[in-house]
């Protein structure tokens, strides 16, 4: 299962994760503090979902295999741990947590469905510094791309879903990376778009439909790329409610921009 929806019990020995992040703020932790759902440990992206940026690696590179279990294991998971993350966001921040859990090895990871604002009980204040878990994670849990894998996608009949914005997929517009456009033969698939008018995911089949529209079907070989790995994870997370599998590139368009030699393409 990859959501868990306001109407689905929170499970009471869940590790709970708030991964308050959004691009251009740095004032996750403080909203954390001012209130958070009771118990829930706070992770910092950046630093903790991402190793240090560079023009080779990209803006949110993969942290190792060993950083990301000292991480967990300050977090409070333990072997069999079942671990809910969520944001205030769509999910767009805590989805990089759920996919990078799993790419490290755990298997009962959910996001809750609609975070911060789906939730209706009280919130709690302060800090939460957890027992240490004792996880041992052994990766290899989610498929990545190369740059060049997923360049190579589309020639060989899969699709590269581009997750960003439809006006940075076509080049009008450029905030954070070093060239505007999009990798030549993605598809784009704006991650907004696996929401609904309430900020929650679509329903599997509504995702399925919007998939399919964008050329993914059965079958299918499917690559995500967004900004820095970050929201295309948000759509691995939608695949999955789809029942698609899909691979994530996480250097995304920080690593591809950063390159002279690769070409860039713009427009629809």
């Amino acid at each position: 299962m990859t959501m868990l929806t306001p109407a689905d019990r929170l499970p009471a020995d869940a590790v709970l994760l708030d991964v308050r992040w959004q691009l251009g703020r740095t004032d996750g932790r403080e909203q954390y503090l001012a209130g958070h759902l009771p118990g829930a440990v706070f992770v910092d992206l950046p630093t903790e979902l991402s190793a240090e940026p560079s023009a080779a690696e990209g803006r949110h590179p993969l942290p190792s295999l060993q950083a990301l279990q000292s991480a967990v294991r300050r977090w409070g998971i333990s072997a069999g741990s079942r671990v809910v993350v969520y944001d205030a966001s769509g999910g767009l921040a805590a989805a990089r947590a759920w996919w990078l859990l799993r790419w490290g090895g755990l298997t009962d990871v959910t996001i809750l469905d609609g975070g911060l604002a789906a939730w209706t009980g009280p919130l709690e204040t302060g800090d939460v510094e957890p027992e240490p878990g004792d996880v041992t994670l052994p990766g290899g849990g989610m498929p990545v791309l190369t740059a060049d894998e997923a360049a190579g996608l589309p020639a060989a009949g899969g699709v590269l879903l581009d997750a960003r914005a439809g006006e940075r997929f076509r080049g009008e517009v450029e905030p954070v990376d070093a060239r505007a456009g999009h990798v030549p033969g993605a598809v784009s698939a704006p991650t907004a778009d696996n929401l609904d008018g309430e900020g929650r995911f679509a329903t599997a089949a509504v995702l399925t439909e919007r998939f399919a529209r964008l050329g993914v079907q059965p079958g299918t070989a499917v690559g995500v790329y967004c900004g820095s790995g970050v929201t295309a994870a948000h759509e691995v997370a939608a695949l999955a409610e789809a029942g698609i599998e899909a691979a994530l590139w996480p250097g995304s368009w920080s690593q591809w921009s950063a390159d002279p030699t690769r070409p860039v393409a713009t427009g629809p």
